[in-house]
């Protein structure tokens, strides 16, 4: 779902820090973690940039159009699809380095070499790695930066790499003004790697951590498109999961009713009512069924066999992601409570404990994804309305007009609730996915007919 562009000096260590980042990043709900470089070395149009700057013969102009052509072509056929897929895609420089290394060393301008490439992904989080030129030529020539026999590249001086650091010094502190659209990006440094190793993990770790919790917007990809696109990963799971030889067959309540009779408005107050409010806190967990780590891991888990925390946090993807730690405290305490059950492990040896969501809350878990982009909304209806009917909530948010941009975002997310009810169904056995807002009402407020 992100793109992470390392950017820096050549010899700075950007390469070692790309390989820390993708071993941290395995941590995090990403389905899988993705490590590129630009120019890409397999590419036609990354070979004839390499080859430019390795024979220094083309122009800042022709240079910066190889790189361009190339970047363009990386981003719509391999980045953004598995950005859709809700990965991570971390890249040893990008966009960046064009705005440095042709746009000031080369002074092509920043506004010529950001137009060139107004058609490629922007980075969601840009890391800073800075290194004093001195030491970074002394790594460059002593082997460990390059293969035997490899040529040298044209910029390869103490010279012309102090210009590229006082060039990523401005335009990455703030003191040139980057060009749109790659002024959006978050950017993170200097990160000064001149010590040890130990030392580069440490602060690369911390920067990955404030990134990922403070829940940045991707701007590359739809995040509700991200997570439809993992939950039809998981729905189909739950259509072909497989049954031994003689078991009972999976109720029709796992499946297309789900909703159990019960109206969503009645699943909303059903949760309220069995989530102990004094308990929760004592447990460090959140003090409400709504809070956004409850529904994520409610959520998955009612697409989800039985299972491990290990697996379940894997399964959470980018958006619903929620800390290990947490998920593991959490699921602990769904177990006191009896939302979830343990199962017996079938693995001989496995340690992991196993544990499956109870049928008897399948109802709420599924309501849980269906209803995701609107659970902010939902939130803040119940902390100005504690004592009013969950019946009434999606009426008078939609209805809302005391925010001028509240309708737009609001009916974007009713969009995307029946696009998520498209996957996981009705919930009702025989009744159709509502097509409007209109139809959503209904379905949100009253049981199915008899």
């Amino acid at each position: 779902m992100y793109l992470i562009t390392v950017e820096g000096g050549d010899g700075s260590g950007k390469g070692e820090a790309v390989r820390i980042l993708a071993s941290l990043a395995k941590r995090f709900a990403f389905p899988t973690v993705h490590v590129t470089h630009e120019p890409r070395r397999h590419s036609e149009l990354g070979k004839l940039a390499l080859k430019a700057v390795s024979k220094g013969d083309r122009t800042p102009l022709e240079e910066a159009g190889l790189f361009a052509a190339d970047r363009v072509d990386h981003s719509h056929t391999w980045i953004r699809p598995r950005l859709l897929k809700g990965d991570l895609v971390i890249s040893d420089r990008n966009i960046h380095s064009s705005l440095v290394y042709q746009g000031v060393v080369g002074k092509l301008g920043l506004e010529q070499v950001a137009k060139m490439n107004s058609a490629a992904m922007i980075p969601d989080l840009v890391i800073w790695i800075d290194c004093d030129p001195s030491k970074a030529m002394k790594r460059i020539n002593s082997g460990t930066l390059r293969m035997a026999g490899q040529k040298h590249e044209y910029f390869e001086t103490t010279e012309i790499q102090t210009k590229i650091r006082a060039g990523f010094k401005g335009i990455l502190s703030g003191e040139i003004e980057t060009p749109a659209p790659f002024s959006r990006s978050t950017v993170i440094g200097p990160v000064l790697n001149e010590s040890g190793l130990d030392e580069l993990e440490k602060q690369l770790s911390q920067i990955l951590s404030s990134f990922f919790n403070s829940r940045n917007e991707p701007l590359n990809v739809n995040r509700d498109e991200v997570d439809r696109h993992l939950l039809k990963r998981l729905t189909t799971g739950v259509q072909t999961q497989q049954r031994l030889p003689g078991a009972p067959s999976q109720h029709i309540s796992l499946l297309e009713d789900w909703l159990d009779g019960k109206s969503p408005a009645e699943w909303m107050s059903f949760a309220e009512d069995e989530w102990d409010e004094k308990r929760a806190r004592n447990c460090d967990v959140p003090a409400r069924p709504i809070a956004h780590s409850s529904w994520a891991i409610l959520g998955t888990l009612s697409l989800t066999d039985t299972t491990d925390v290990p697996s379940l946090h894997g399964q959470l993807g980018p958006v619903r992601s929620v800390t290990k730690r947490h998920t593991q405290r959490l699921v602990k305490w769904l177990e006191q409570e009896r939302w979830i059950h343990r199962q017996q492990s079938h693995v001989p040896f496995a340690e992991a404990q196993m544990f499956k969501l109870r049928n008897s809350r399948l109802g709420y878990g599924r309501l849980c994804l269906a209803m995701w982009p609107l659970r902010t909304a939902l939130t803040s209806w119940r902390r100005s309305n504690p004592e009013s009917l969950w019946e009434d909530a999606l009426k008078e948010i939609l209805l809302a007009e005391s925010d001028k941009n509240a309708p737009l975002q609001i009916r974007n997310a009713v969009k995307s609730i029946l696009n998520r009810l498209h996957l996981i169904s009705s919930g009702h056995a025989d009744c159709p996915v509502p097509k409007n807002e209109s139809e959503l009402l209904i379905w949100w407020a009253v049981k199915p007919p008899e």
